[in-house]
């Protein structure tokens, strides 16, 4: 391994660690020294990467917000139905809620002001929702009356109370929570003649990459030296990630339910 490589390696266990103990104890009394501990490196090696703590908890954000970028870009450029696409984004992001604590952590300092705000993910999943749904009403995909404006402020609704009462119980992210949610919504935003082709567990790619988060898939930003799992936009998952594969790594998709 080269010494860029366990530097890589260091820098994500540290994102890794600190995200561990800010959901555990919050940002404020998580420390530094508990940081590099978790992360099994020296104070000094933790100095080297982030200046302060305002630092680490800026890079664990930045690492959520970069799986939230990914999601929408995937959720704006993919084929077929523009709803089946938003049906599916908030299930690949459940799954990272639930397998990735840097996506947790990162989102919940993003909301709470905990850190320095890197982006605001609360408003990049709102423009997300709102522009797929803009997009089905060109297509037609909407039922007569039904607009984005006001479906959008639904659909924020519902996937922002998931989100909040998943922090108490990760089971409120199980992929049936989020199908319940859209069969009682899809029947009353779609046009009627999709209503019977959208499917509300998500559709085939989608099933099959939470099939693959349930059964531990690859992490996004991998853990260094303090253990396996994700420390990034990916799901739970363990490896030894190379300098040259990180930037694909962080970029998995996610979308912050926010």
């Amino acid at each position: 391994m080269t010494k860029q490589d366990r530097a890589v390696r260091t820098r994500l266990a540290l994102i890794r660690s600190a995200a561990e103990l800010f959901e555990d104890r919050g940002y404020v009394r998580a420390g530094l020294a508990q940081i590099s501990a978790g992360a099994g490196v020296s104070s000094g090696a933790l100095h080297f990467h982030f200046a302060n703590k305002a630092a680490v908890g800026e890079a664990v954000e930045h690492a959520a917000a970069d799986a939230l970028r990914g999601a929408a870009e995937r959720g704006r450029g993919g084929g077929g139905h523009a709803l089946q696409r938003l049906v599916d984004v908030t299930h690949h992001v459940a799954r990272l809620l639930c397998g990735d604590v840097v996506v947790r952590a990162g989102l919940r300092l993003n909301a709470e002001g905990g850190a320095v705000r890197a982006r605001d993910l609360r408003r990049e999943w709102r423009e997300c929702v709102h522009g797929l749904l803009a997009e089905a009403e060109r297509l037609g995909e909407l039922a007569a009356g039904v607009t984005p404006q006001r479906t959008g402020t639904v659909v924020l609704a519902a996937t922002t109370g998931i989100e909040v009462l998943a922090r108490e119980d990760q089971g409120r992210l199980a992929r049936p929570s989020l199908t319940d949610l859209w069969q009682l919504l899809l029947p009353s935003v779609a046009a009627p003649g999709l209503v019977g082709v959208l499917d509300p567990a998500g559709s085939g790619s989608a099933r099959g990459e939470s099939a693959q988060g349930e059964s531990g898939g690859s992490g996004s930003v991998e853990g260094g030296p303090a253990g396996s799992g994700p420390a990034g936009g990916g799901p739970a998952g363990s490896g030894a990630p190379a300098a040259p594969g990180l930037r694909t790594d962080v970029l998995r998709v996610g979308l912050a339910l926010r």
